[in-house]
């Protein structure tokens, strides 16, 4: 949480530090051609960090489908927790019936969770189609520019 705080404040800074920097540095082209260059970059830069994003939580999510996070209740957790909720009317599993369906509760788990990975890696993809062909777009045309 602080990262994101100490990123909300230092990334506006870095983007107004440079917004002005490149003005006063291009004062000579003229205040149109310096804020359709200003804004090639600021499409850039955001294209960019949008596809990032995407590279990383596409390899984040693979990690969990490669390596799917472990079950963290214990068979003894299951068993006490199972038995609490249990009336003395109700039917007592055995241990084996019991086991048996603490094996599936686990197996389920680690079955949605890579089904969850697999629906991130879907939706992380379009941090990177989406932008990426914008992110070409405006760099051939700062390329063309600069030609020029």
């Amino acid at each position: 949480m602080v990262v994101f705080g100490l990123l909300t404040t230092f990334l506006p800074v870095v983007i107004i530090t440079f917004v002005i920097v490149y003005a006063v540095k291009n004062k000579e082209m003229g205040d149109e051609a310096v804020i359709r260059h200003l804004y090639t970059y600021l499409v850039l830069f955001a294209t960019l960090m949008m596809v990032i994003g995407g590279g990383i939580s596409i390899f984040m999510a693979a990690a969990d489908l490669v390596s799917p996070p472990s079950y963290y209740q214990s068979y003894e957790d299951y068993m006490q927790t199972r038995q609490e909720g249990k009336a003395e009317s109700q039917k007592t599993l055995s241990d084996q019936e019991l086991r048996a369906n603490y094996e599936q509760a686990v197996t389920d788990e680690k079955n949605r969770n890579k089904e969850g990975a697999k629906n991130q890696i879907i939706k992380s993809l379009g941090f990177i189609v989406i932008p990426l062909p914008i992110f070409l777009y405006f760099n051939n045309m700062r390329k063309r520019n600069s030609d020029k």
